[in-house]
């Protein structure tokens, strides 16, 4: 979540008040307080910077003993849980600010560094709150007659690991809207697909595209077989093209799709397009938080450690879907002529208009044995 400042506060730095561009909200997993010599104390996360007698480290690196500003250290203790974190970002002219009398280093660093969305990007995105959230479902736009709706489901054991989660996105028009979305790390396997089912029926009966690498097959048998969910997207695999949506005629078509690393590739290009380009609305703090640590790993991406992506996939895997033919022809949008018109649009816009130049001269006409001539050459003949 980031919150701009719009010139309203100055925050105070080593070099005076300054500026900064507003205050980014995450979610962490664990507190730290730094206690001083002098009994005053600081709490942050494990990774926030501070400027130690080493120079600027992380809070998890620090060691008792050390100057914080010149504040040496008595104590260091940690809580696990969850907590909200509030920092500057963006702070003018360079990227350190006092808080509690010592000097740390603004999030400018955040999302700008191996994340598949671009910091700058990263740092405009605003949450909004749901208008309704029973359990564990934020709702924040309620259904519109009419309107197509896609869900986009990640499947988990719901043993307090990973979430299970489902993302619904209105895809009547563009930019895509984020509108509801569902988010358990408790919840049994079992009782997620009527989880999904009421969801989705709510949604004008949502198509919904599972993954299902792991267990996710179990819940879409569930949906389709007991619970006789039609809106259930079909795959079709080619040796060549890979997995494809079908209407499901063929008998090689299987419910669900399995997250490849093709399928991953693809999805995470066009999710980093859609978001940038403003072409999909996230309004859910957990998936922009989910963002800010979906970073580069080796040649994929992921959550950092010790942080959670499955909000994050759903979106992968509804960017993969949007480069669909079936996708398009039932949505009617193409989203990369969309994209391809804005381009052409600026490119049109940054050109140079031509231009004429008047030096002021009258066209002159010569007669020359009853021809007719102008300084640009030979007209006619008076013959």
């Amino acid at each position: 979540m980031f919150r701009k400042n719009k010139g309203r506060y100055l925050i105070k730095t080593p070099t005076g008040y300054e500026s900064f561009q507003g205050i980014q909200k995450k979610i962490v997993d664990s507190m730290f307080t730094i206690t001083f010599v002098d009994n005053s104390f600081i709490k942050s996360s494990g990774k926030h910077l501070f400027l130690t007698d080493l120079g600027f480290q992380k809070t998890k690196d620090i060691k008792v003993g050390q100057f914080l500003t010149g504040k040496l250290i008595t104590s260091i203790d940690s809580v696990n849980g969850e907590f909200e974190v509030f920092d500057p970002v963006g702070v003018k002219n360079h990227s350190t600010y006092y808080s509690n009398n010592v000097i740390s280093h603004n999030t400018e660093f955040i999302g700008s560094s191996a994340t598949l969305i671009s910091g700058a990007k990263l740092r405009s995105l605003s949450f909004f709150n749901p208008i309704s959230s029973i359990e564990n479902v934020d709702v924040y736009e309620n259904p519109i007659e009419g309107h197509l709706y896609i869900a986009t489901v990640d499947c988990a054991e719901g043993v307090g690991a990973d979430y299970s989660t489902i993302n619904i996105i209105d895809v009547s028009q563009v930019p895509y809207r984020q509108v509801a979305k569902y988010r358990s790390n408790k919840l049994p396997l079992l009782f997620f697909p009527t989880i999904i089912y009421s969801l989705c029926r709510r949604y004008n009966e949502a198509f919904i595209l599972v993954e299902t690498n792991n267990i996710g097959q179990q819940v879409v048998d569930i949906l389709h077989y007991d619970l006789e969910y039609e809106n259930v997207y079909k795959i079709d695999h080619h040796h060549i093209k890979g997995q494809t949506i079908s209407g499901g005629f063929k008998r090689a078509s299987n419910f669900g799709i399995k997250t490849t690393k093709t399928v991953k590739k693809i999805g995470c290009a066009n999710l980093k397009t859609l978001i940038e380009s403003d072409k999909l609305i996230i309004n859910d703090f957990d998936t922009i938080a989910e963002m800010n640590t979906f970073v580069r790993v080796r040649d994929s991406y992921s959550a950092e450690e010790g942080n959670n992506d499955d909000l994050v996939m759903g979106l992968v895997l509804f960017a993969w879907l949007t480069a669909q033919s079936y996708f398009r022809d039932a949505t009617n949008i193409d989203i990369r002529r969309v994209l391809l018109q804005e381009q052409n649009m600026l490119a049109e816009e940054d050109l140079v208009p031509v231009g004429f130049i008047d030096d002021g001269r009258k066209e002159e006409v010569l007669v020359d044995s009853g021809d007719l001539w102008t300084e640009k050459g030979y007209l006619s003949s008076t013959l």
